[in-house]
């Protein structure tokens, strides 16, 4: 008598704490559906290709760009152009990460033009840079000033955005203890 007992009160006690959750979970629901949210957690087509080398949450930005093998161009660009400290001394930015195909789409010429004036490198790197975190739901009609002073574009949904209307987010919200990366497949250029 005493164990059906038990097992009546929790069974009521679990149906009462279902019934609060269900009408939450309809009511959160139906506002997802009325505010169109952004993703949450990674998105992106390219997400599953990009390969890590570890948990990159704890890391500041430049290293945690460094876990992932198809951003070291970039982070050379970086530490050749000395940012990386400034970089990673920002409390919360976010970053629109050029992969190495970005970079394969600059011309040779481009690209060590740029390598070699240091000035010039720091604008392009800092174009990419929004000194705020910019989260999924942002991203759908966003208009952010960059470090580097010029204004960035995003827009999309679901899980395809682009950014400036060419370069597509192959893979976001990518988290860094300072940061929030979004892998981009082309190198912006600022405006002149």
């Amino acid at each position: 008598m005493r164990f059906t007992r038990m097992r009546t009160a929790k069974a009521t006690a679990a149906a009462l704490l279902a019934v609060p959750l269900t009408f939450g979970g309809l009511a959160s629901q139906s506002q997802a559906q009325d505010a169109s949210p952004g993703p949450s957690g990674t998105f992106g087509p390219g997400c599953s290709a990009l390969s890590q080398k570890a948990s990159t949450a704890k890391d500041k930005v430049v290293e945690a760009a460094a876990a992932y093998p198809q951003l070291s161009q970039l982070v050379s660009a970086v530490v050749r152009a000395r940012l990386n400290g400034t970089l990673d001394g920002k409390p919360a930015i976010t970053v629109f990460a050029p992969d190495a195909q970005a970079f394969q789409k600059v011309t040779t010429s481009q690209l060590s033009s740029l390598l070699t004036n240091e000035g010039q490198l720091k604008k392009v790197l800092t174009y990419h840079v929004v000194d705020k975190q910019i989260t999924p739901n942002e991203l759908s009609n966003g208009s952010f000033t960059t470090v580097e002073g010029g204004k960035l574009t995003t827009s999309g949904s679901g899980s395809n955005f682009k950014v400036n209307g060419k370069a597509n987010i192959v893979c976001g919200n990518i988290k860094a203890a300072n940061a929030t990366i979004y892998v981009i497949d082309a190198v912006l250029q600022p405006p002149s």
